[in-house]
């Protein structure tokens, strides 16, 4: 399968930690940190739910949008885990996203009690992450430049 997926390149590697770090940082933000977005940016989320009612989707509250964002904000893990792993070893990016979900859902029930750890985060957040890898593939097979096959050989026989 190595041959189907050619490794990512110095620069795109360098540019995926170079947006992985902060992302990965306000990641931990957002979910390890006591107070929920909901009491942080609720304003925020009155407007988003307002435009989306006002576009046709009535059916959007609080809880599906929730799931929606989970989903969202997880798709960027499952891509960083494709490009920053070995790509002997790149179906092991399928697990990194629901481990880290599966790790911030247990940091929250242990040390959190004013957020809410639910099976359904980690479902939204793994949907996101393997969506992600998914992504990543789809557009490694498309757009990665190919080894080009070695020239034959140029020298004649007697």
């Amino acid at each position: 399968m190595g041959s189907l997926l050619p490794p990512p390149r110095r620069f795109t590697r360098a540019w995926a930690l170079a947006l992985g770090i902060p992302f990965l940082l306000v990641l931990a933000a957002l979910t390890l940190t006591p107070s929920r977005v909901e009491h942080t940016m609720p304003n925020l989320l009155d407007v988003i739910l307002g435009m989306a009612h006002r576009l046709g989707w009535a059916s959007l509250d609080f809880t599906r949008l929730e799931i929606l964002a989970n989903i969202l904000v997880f798709i960027p893990v499952g891509i960083l885990a494709f490009v920053l792993l070995p790509r002997r070893v790149w179906p092991l990016a399928l697990l990194v996203g629901p481990a880290l979900s599966l790790a911030i859902e247990t940091v929250q029930h242990l040390a959190l009690p004013h957020r809410a750890a639910t099976l359904t985060d980690v479902l939204a957040n793994s949907t996101g992450a393997v969506f992600g890898v998914a992504l990543a593939v789809m557009c490694t097979l498309l757009f990665a430049p190919r080894a080009s096959p070695r020239p034959p050989s140029r020298l004649e026989t007697p």
